[in-house]
């Protein structure tokens, strides 16, 4: 069973969605892979786990800068995908990353010659935990917007929020 509760946004409706007292989703009502991997039954519950959620989206919204480590984070997906996600935890509030740098710094722990930087783009528009996995921080190598799963407007916002260059 996962329990699930709604947060409402400055830039759309978000259902967070907790298992075994640790986040497993964030996403925008309607976003591109939305509710991806869940097999379970939702129910609406809010959770010691979801609250705290909501209330770490609350200051980020007002413009603190809290700390991911905040929030205990669960995503589901594949090693590849996982180890994508690891990195993007890594990037500092405000600052941003190409998925050309995240394809560099997997093949070099991998100790191979290249990795693809579309391949790394399918596991970063996979993310099931938006905002606070700051996927929104990941640009083209050329600094271009290129997707969102939860839409390039809200990524500007998102951006624009954290007054990151772009």
């Amino acid at each position: 069973m996962i329990n699930s509760t709604h947060y409402s946004s400055p830039i759309g409706e978000i259902l967070l969605a907790s298992k075994d007292n640790k986040l497993i989703g964030a996403w925008f009502e309607g976003q591109k892979y939305y509710m991806a991997n869940i097999n379970d039954k939702l129910v609406e519950k809010e959770d010691k786990t979801l609250i705290n959620t909501k209330n770490w989206l609350d200051r980020y919204f007002i413009g603190e800068k809290p700390s991911i480590d905040e929030v205990d984070l669960a995503p589901e997906g594949t090693d590849f995908r996982c180890e994508v996600w690891k990195i993007l935890c890594e990037i500092p509030y405000g600052k941003t990353i190409t998925y050309k740098d995240i394809a560099s710094m997997i093949a070099q722990k991998r100790g191979i010659e290249i990795m693809s930087a579309q391949a790394v783009g399918g596991a970063v528009g996979h993310n099931p935990i938006s905002i606070i996995i700051p996927c929104h921080r990941v640009l083209g190598s050329d600094g271009s917007l290129t997707g969102y799963a939860g839409g390039l407007n809200r990524k500007i916002f998102l951006l624009r929020h954290e007054n990151c260059e772009f």
